[in-house]
């Protein structure tokens, strides 16, 4: 009886759970029932309204079969519920849903490792299903955190942890999908979220790494073995997450990865920091890659006060940010990253110079240390500086280089970023050269169409004022600079190195017709050019590169912006190079002088063949041959070796040895060439960027002294001004007149006041021409009316160059004087 009641009530249950009961075998080794899955599934699809219900009566055998560990019957389970997910696609799944996403809870939050991986296949294939319509209700954030956990297991059983973390990851990579393909998709991007989802990721790809790191290198694994690997897996769900980001919700998925860096001290070193913000650069949307950097300049603020190395550590970060970045950079982003970097230079410099000073005097092992983990910084931020300054588009390069310079700090002005007055002579020294260093960086590469466009006057002015400076490898920056703009044709590489080129055309130099905007320019700034030429040559600590560096310099002038004027420019340059050597008003040193000698025997020699004057070549020719037998240490093969006998002096008279200026004008005009100008001395501008720059100015003041009446006693005074005809004029002026005692005095006068006429000093002192304008009435008046002093000389002072004495000639022609 109690059987019969038993079959009676079974008759009477619902249909829906006598199907799923079917699907159960007796013995759950058996599997399931595979007939009787397909009536269920039929059954499910004809009457959907019974989802629901379907599905929680599963969940309720299942819930039972998991306390009772029946764990064969919970495979059947969740076996029958994947194959109703992926029959059922109508709206009523919704309910269903519910029912399964309870069943998959309850496996995960077993504590058997089978049940956990079963649960999360599940969870996988759901997230593969794409719903009708969106699930305002349903929320996952259990799932995020127990998969965060399992991301973390730390099984003892090696092969079971690794499953777990895979089981992990590959649920984080479900939900990641199943939301961001939702209407509520923005819930997963929210910070508690993502300070789960994005730890446990790195957690898994941080640890893979350190064992690669122990083992070596290995071989690139197969699809099967990737699919073993927590690294390749996490790797792999990083780069999904990081590639489904949008504009408002990118920042809340980067910056977990700094708080994980920070917190497992993976700043120093940097190796892994380095690849994360590689796969950050790599994923996301190229448009956003600015919001990357942004987040780094911050965070480097934050930790502005952490150890050098931390800090060099976030900077290469940077480095590596924007070196993938930049091609795509546009906007604020630009200034602020440099912006950022200039200020890190100068808390850089401000520490390491803070610790010196504080370790005055008893020179610690841990301070130097310091001090080369700040250089480590300081190089660091160069490197960066640079690399993202040569990566921009050349419209944008131009701008920076202006940006850049502009924030060099001088003594003597102030600095929006930098101000030198705090860092004293020497912290200003460092910044100098390291904003030089990466300014060097940035403009290497730089091809600007014309001259003008690389070295606009706004930028040319700042840039040549540290080349004043007594520090050579300032200088030297400054001149590598030069050469990287001016350089149009990839002509340095050809020419470095000083030395006599025996073939010029060996070279296979590459060149143009000098464009109508470079003669325009070199009309503008060609002095400026020549004078920082010029005065480099005289600095005492130059070394053999400076002289290099002054070649290239010459040589690439020549190439790229020598037309007929300003060859003849370069010439009279040359020589008052050479005069520098010879006549030594500066007491250089011996080497000095020998070097300047050498410099300018290969440049002319250079010069000579670009232009191919026959007779000017063979000049230039004959002497380097005499030097090379009587003096070798005039030729900078010789002069510029490690031992190099020097002479204890340079003969003023020995002038097969140098390079005549009558003898070059006499070549050079019988090939067409005007050579008026080269009998007018070479005289360099006089300017205010000695005061700038802190440099010994060429001379200290500009002075004109008018030597009226030079004798101090009453013979000199009537031998001195004896009247002058108009006869004795024309006599005086004709140089085959004059006297040898009259030569030598005009000589003197000629060395003493760096044989420059009155006419030129008067036409190149521009800035002072209303006051010479106003000194030279004054010297007219007295002429005419002798002064009362008995030494009869006159000095006028005029700015900072100074100037020799004059002779004046009184002649009987009234109001009528000549210099």
């Amino acid at each position: 009886l109690s059987a019969g009641v038993c079959c009676c009530c079974a008759a009477l249950r619902p249909r829906y759970k006598r199907l799923v009961d079917n699907i159960f075998p007796e013995d759950p080794k058996d599997g399931l029932v595979k007939a009787d899955m397909e009536k269920l599934t039929f059954y499910a699809v004809s009457a959907p309204e019974k989802l629901d219900r379907i599905g929680a009566y599963l969940a309720e055998r299942l819930s039972r079969d998991v306390v009772r560990h029946r764990y064969g019957y919970v495979l059947i389970a969740m076996e029958a519920l994947d194959q109703l997910l992926m029959a059922c696609h109508s709206q009523s799944i919704k309910p269903f849903v519910e029912s399964f996403l309870h069943m998959v809870a309850k496996l995960l939050e077993s504590g058997e490792p089978k049940l956990q991986v079963l649960g999360t296949n599940s969870f996988v294939k759901f997230a593969n299903i794409e719903e009708d319509t969106p699930s305002y209700h349903r929320r996952y954030d259990f799932f995020v955190s127990r998969f965060s956990a399992m991301c973390h297991s730390c099984d003892q059983d090696p092969e079971v942890q690794t499953e777990i973390r895979i089981a992990g990851i590959r649920g984080i990579q479900g939900v990641v999908r199943k939301t961001v393909n939702d209407e509520l998709r923005a819930t997963i991007w929210e910070p508690q979220h993502m300070d789960k989802i994005v730890p446990s990721l790195l957690f898994n790809m941080q640890k893979i790494e350190d064992i690669d790191s122990r083992t070596g290198p290995q071989s690139s694994p197969t699809g099967g073995v990737k699919e073993e690997n927590p690294s390749v897996l996490a790797e792999n769900c990083f780069r999904e997450l990081l590639g489904r980001a949008t504009y408002g919700n990118m920042n809340n998925a980067v910056r977990p990865v700094f708080a994980h860096l920070d917190h497992h001290k993976l700043w120093d070193p940097n190796e892994f920091a380095v690849s994360c913000f590689k796969i950050i650069m790599y994923s996301i949307q190229a448009q956003y890659s600015h919001h990357v950097i942004q987040e780094i300049l911050g965070h480097l603020d934050v930790r502005k006060r952490d150890s050098p190395r931390v800090r060099a550590g976030i900077i290469q970060v940077l480095l590596e940010a924007v070196a993938i970045a930049a091609k795509g950079s546009i906007g604020p982003t630009v200034l602020e990253v440099f912006n950022t970097l200039l200020k890190h230079l100068r808390i850089s410099v401000d520490l390491e110079l803070g610790d010196r000073r504080s370790s005055a005097g008893s020179a610690t092992l841990s301070t130097s240390s310091k001090e080369s983990d700040e250089r480590i910084v300081q190089n660091a931020i160069i490197q960066t500086i640079g690399f993202f300054g040569s990566n921009l588009p050349d419209y944008q390069r131009s701008e920076i280089m202006m940006f850049i310079m502009s924030k060099v700090p001088v003594l003597g002005t102030t600095s929006q970023t930098l101000d030198p007055s705090h860092l004293g002579d020497l912290g200003t020294r460092r910044i100098q050269i390291m904003l030089l260093r990466s300014l060097l960086m940035v403009t290497s590469g730089y091809k600007a169409t014309t001259i003008s466009n690389a070295l606009p006057a706004p930028f040319l002015d700042p840039l040549l004022s540290p080349s004043l400076m007594e520090d050579s490898e300032l200088r030297q920056l400054v001149l590598e600079i030069l050469h990287n703009l001016i350089d149009r044709h990839d002509n340095r590489a050809k020419l470095r190195g000083i030395r006599i080129i025996p073939d010029v055309s060996d070279l296979k130099i590459k060149r143009d017709k000098i464009s109508r905007q470079d003669v325009s320019f070199m009309k503008k700034h060609g002095q400026q050019l020549y004078r920082h030429i010029y005065l480099g040559c005289k600095e005492e600590d130059n070394v053999q590169k400076n002289f290099e560096l002054l070649f290239t310099s010459l040589a690439l002038t020549t190439i790229e912006l020598a037309n007929e004027e300003v060859v003849i420019d370069l010439i009279r340059l040359a020589i008052a190079l050479q005069d520098i050597a010879i006549i030594n008003e500066d007491n250089l040193p011996m080497f000095n002088r020998c070097g300047v000698m050498a410099l300018v025997a290969a440049y002319l020699n250079f010069l000579s063949q670009m232009i191919a004057v026959p007779a000017f070549c063979q000049h230039v020719s004959k002497v380097i041959e005499t030097r090379s037998v009587e003096a070798s240490y005039f030729l900078p093969e010789t002069i510029f070796k490690d031992k190099c006998d020097l002479p204890k002096s340079l003969e003023k008279d020995e002038t097969d040895l140098f390079f005549l200026t009558n003898k070059i004008a006499e070549s050079l005009g019988g090939s067409g060439y005007s050579v008026e100008r080269l009998s007018v001395p070479y005289v360099p501008q006089v300017t205010d960027e000695d005061r700038l720059s802190r440099r010994k100015s060429i001379v200290d003041t500009v002075s004109l002294q008018v030597d009226i009446l030079p004798g101090n006693n009453t013979e000199d005074k009537v031998d001195n001004t004896e009247e002058i005809t108009f006869e004795a004029l024309k006599k005086a002026i004709d140089n085959n007149g004059l006297e040898e005692q009259e030569k030598e005095k005009r000589r003197l006068v000629i060395e003493k006041f760096q044989k420059a006429p009155f006419e030129e000093i008067a036409a190149q002192c521009e800035t002072k021409a209303n006051l010479l304008h106003d000194r030279l009435a004054q010297i007219l008046e007295l002429t005419i009316r002798p002064p009362p002093s008995p030494s009869g000389t006159m000095t006028i002072t005029a700015g900072h160059a100074h100037y020799h004495s004059v002779p004046v000639y009184e002649m009987k022609f009234p109001d009528l004087c000549v210099y």
